[in-house]
């Protein structure tokens, strides 16, 4: 029988060099970080493997590069099957004479905007002042506690479209700010980093994808991490001290109150790591996990068919047996909190948040209409488009995404 997939790999000869495309290398506790940023492809070695791309850089051929790993090793290595790997990643440019095609980059958002324009927001000095900016807010709340807002703030006008409005409109902006905050620090970095809608469970959020940034290091990771959360609170703070210097009660105050509230509503929700937060990203990083999201849901299941299937899986091996002691400890931990932290957001989905946007929209529904006042109208349809438009978006997203990992 013949090996098709044999056949349509490519042959390397022992004397084949290899060019390959503009690595990066970082190392990783035992391991070796390699990857392409132009493509955000990364991939973790063994000391062994990062030697031999080092060594394949350098111009080796594939025979001296496995006579060289034999000698400073004492072990052999099939490199032309590790060469075959680099290509299927898209590292590798050229195999001897003949050129290897590229697949076109992921396109970036804001293309235009190189990582010169943006280097300060790598600068040291940048977390001193949002410290500072975040302390001040803390001493004016402190001798004025009138200043923390309540939901009573979002009420600003007894028109509930304007309310709407005007929530919907603050509430993207700083939404897009809070990425811009991830994208511009990634591109400092060097990645070429892109905005997109996603879901998260029930949440329709903003993300942008910073892949590569784990070739940087640990205070540019953490920098672009946190960046976000950062921002809102700069501006929150910055809220705080110009409405600690304004006059409570006109309208002004009121709408800076209601922006307040709006910047800070997020914040907590960055502690659901199981959603993949950003404090998702740096509990991964501190810990030191690969994937620990991936790896969290598979020992779940696995956990999950041992008790409800036993039989069935008696012989199934642990997802999680393999991974490093200190990776090991820290997905079954993280397992426990993503399994509680999504039926707790389930329950409430189905509980609370379902109800109530169906209640909402019929009641808005009912208000359209001939019989009823032009104030109501305009109120039901703003309701409509804005509640109606957000379920609509997400229905659109979630689809667009599972049709995509298809």
């Amino acid at each position: 029988m013949t090996d098709t997939a044999a056949e349509d790999r490519p042959r390397i000869e022992p004397s084949a060099r290899v060019l390959l495309h503009d690595l990066a290398v970082r190392r990783d506790r035992d391991e070796w970080i390699v990857g392409r940023m132009a493509t955000r492809t990364f991939v973790a070695l063994p000391q062994a493997g990062a030697r031999a791309v080092e060594l394949l850089g350098e111009g080796r051929s594939v025979a001296r590069t496995e006579q060289t790993l034999r000698e400073e090793t004492g072990e052999e290595f099939e490199i032309a099957d590790f060469v075959r790997d680099l290509t299927a990643l898209g590292f590798v440019a050229r195999i001897g004479d003949r050129p290897v095609p590229d697949a076109e980059p992921p396109r970036a958002s804001l293309p235009w905007l190189r990582p010169r324009h943006v280097r300060f927001a790598l600068h040291p000095v940048l977390p001193l002042l949002v410290g500072a900016l975040l302390t001040a807010a803390v001493v004016a709340l402190f001798h004025r506690p009138d200043l923390l807002p309540g939901y009573r703030d979002m009420l600003w006008s007894p028109h509930g479209s304007l309310v709407l409005a005007g929530g919907a409109a603050a509430g993207w902006t700083l939404l897009l700010a809070h990425e811009l905050a991830h994208l511009v620090t990634a591109r400092a970095v060097g990645v070429p980093a892109r905005m997109s809608l996603g879901t998260r469970l029930q949440f329709l959020v903003m993300q942008t994808d910073i892949s590569g940034i784990e070739l940087a290091p640990r205070r540019h990771r953490l920098t672009a991490y946190l960046a976000g959360i950062a921002l809102n609170l700069s501006v929150a703070s910055c809220l705080v001290l110009v409405l600690a210097l304004t006059d409570p009660g006109p309208t002004a105050h009121r709408l800076l109150a209601a922006a307040l509230l709006l910047t800070l509503l997020p914040v907590p929700f960055q502690f659901m790591v199981f959603t993949r937060t950003d404090l998702y990203f740096v509990l991964q990083d501190l810990t030191g996990c690969r994937n620990l999201y991936g790896d969290g849901l598979a020992y779940a299941r696995h956990l999950f068919r041992r008790v409800t299937r036993p039989r069935r899986t008696a012989g199934a091996g642990d997802p999680s047996a393999g991974l490093p002691p200190h990776e090991r400890r820290a997905v079954r931990l993280y397992s426990v909190v993503l399994v509680a932290g999504t039926a707790a957001c389930l329950t409430f989905m189905a509980a609370v948040t379902l109800p109530l946007d169906i209640a909402l929209l019929v009641r808005a529904a009912r208000s359209l209409g001939p019989d009823h006042s032009l104030t109501a109208n305009a109120d039901a349809a703003a309701v409509l488009i804005a509640l109606g438009g957000v379920n609509a978006l997400w229905l659109r997203t979630w689809w667009r995404t599972r049709r995509g990992v298809r």
